[in-house]
């Protein structure tokens, strides 16, 4: 089993920055792939972000390309999400996910998953 704790939502103004973390802890997770993924009210899941956890590897959704970057943290067990010139648009609940299978881009393929983190944005 893996435990998955999402840290850092809030509330944040349009054009501000945020940044979430995700820690594991149980099983070790060094050959896991972590997602990033965010549900809207009303809307379905959709894929942000995805890291190898040695951090070499990243893969991002074409609505955040640019504005967010994932990478490993100095937290044992911990990956980051830095989110810069947010948009009201990006507010919703941020999972953070960890899976072994492929594509990266489908929440099927995760196998353990947060409790999520609230991100609003202001406009």
């Amino acid at each position: 089993q893996v435990q998955l704790v999402e840290s850092g939502g809030g509330l944040v103004q349009a054009g501000g920055s945020l940044r979430l973390s995700c820690t594991a802890s149980g099983r070790t997770v060094s050959r896991y792939f972590l997602g990033w993924f965010r549900q809207a009210p009303g809307k379905e899941r959709e894929f942000v972000a995805a890291i190898s956890w040695s951090g070499t590897s990243t893969h991002y959704g074409d609505s955040v390309k640019g504005r967010f970057t994932a990478f490993r943290a100095n937290a044992e067990n911990t990956v980051d999400l830095q989110m810069n010139s947010l948009k009201p648009e990006d507010t919703a609940v941020y999972y953070c996910a960890v899976g072994r299978s492929v594509p990266v881009v489908e929440s099927t393929s995760y196998d353990y998953w947060g409790q999520g983190t609230q991100v609003t944005v202001s406009s």
